[in-house]
């Protein structure tokens, strides 16, 4: 079969290769073997290629941590789906492969009103979304909620999840063509141009301050972010985009009142699997009811892998892109 492999961690995905000439691999027990129809890129999968991430597999891998196919094979003790299930789900890598196999465990049925690329684009950016916006940001109804990175797959989630909730959404994003898909396809109430600087619109347009602000940016984006915050406000820290790992003089949120507010989605659920089965469960039935749209920006073979890393490497995507591993 055909894959991906990482076998050595350079920058710009310098150690990957295409390989045409891997064995199939087979289920183990508490297993499903998966013909792979989408797998969806996330940043992980890119920071994974140069060693990045806090996950690092043994070389040579096959990246791809999320994805959605058709049941194949079963392993042992397998009774919650039979051959010809399509499913989505996935694990800490090989999802850009014709062929994988995952734990029984990390797959569901995929949704009737979803296709395989926007149930692959779903998992982790809505999860990360859902555990920030309502686990812990609390985002009522109403609320003024700052969204940075909009265009970006959990940006664009949050967008997305948070006009659902009933928040005022100000989505901020980078280029005019980003901004105006995320206005056509997604509605906030505000669109803002980063460029030159947003505090001083984000006050204004909130008439004090962003009641939830998420930021999976850091760097300068936050520390602009600790001056446009409500009293009271929760600035959720999702990740550092910008490669700068921001710091922050504790006074600040002293007297402004505000909450800093780390937000791991996984972890969340790893340290209380209950809620994590629940929240899980809560962006699946949203997307089956349609109350949230995952937006694909491209569906790409998998010889185009490289265009789909770069699409991904350069911003220069809105939402998830979509590799398709067998065509």
């Amino acid at each position: 079969m055909r894959a991906l492999l990482v076998e050595e961690l350079l920058p710009h995905f310098g150690g990957c290769r295409l390989a045409d000439d891997l064995p199939k691999p087979a289920p183990r027990a508490s297993e499903v073997q998966v013909k792979i129809r989408a797998a969806a890129l996330g940043f992980p999968d890119l920071l994974m290629t140069h060693g990045g991430y806090q996950h690092k597999p043994d070389l040579p891998f096959t990246p791809g941590t999320e994805m959605a196919g058709e049941v194949t094979a079963l392993g042992e003790n397998i009774t919650d789906f039979k051959i010809g299930d399509t499913v989505v789900g996935g694990a800490l890598g090989g999802g850009l492969a014709e062929m994988g196999v995952f734990p029984a465990a990390n797959l569901r049925a995929i949704p009737k009103s979803m296709d395989f690329a926007t149930a692959a684009a779903t998992g982790s950016a809505y999860l990360t979304a859902y555990v920030s916006l309502v686990c812990r940001g609390h985002v009522q109804r109403g609320d003024w909620v700052l969204v940075h990175g909009a265009a970006g797959g959990v940006g664009l989630a949050a967008v997305d999840l948070a006009k659902h909730l009933g928040a005022r959404v100000i989505a901020v994003a980078s280029t005019a063509e980003k901004r105006h898909l995320i206005e056509t396809h997604y509605a906030p109430d505000v669109v803002l141009d980063p460029e030159g600087g947003f505090r001083e619109a984000v006050k204004e347009i909130t008439g004090g301050g962003a009641d939830v602000i998420y930021d999976p940016v850091g760097g300068d984006v936050f520390d602009e972010s600790v001056r446009c915050i409500a009293w009271g406000g929760r600035l959720l820290v999702v990740g550092f985009a910008s490669g700068r790992i921001p710091t922050i003089p504790v006074n600040m949120p002293l007297i402004k009142g505000f909450s800093v507010v780390g937000v791991r989605a996984g972890e969340y659920g790893r340290r209380d699997p209950d809620a994590g089965r629940d929240n899980l469960e809560a962006i699946w039935e949203l997307a089956d009811s349609g109350a949230i749209r995952p937006y694909v920006h491209a569906e790409l073979p998998l010889s185009k892998w490289r265009k789909a890393f770069s699409l991904m490497e350069d911003r220069a995507l809105v939402g998830r892109v979509i590799i398709n591993p067998n065509t």
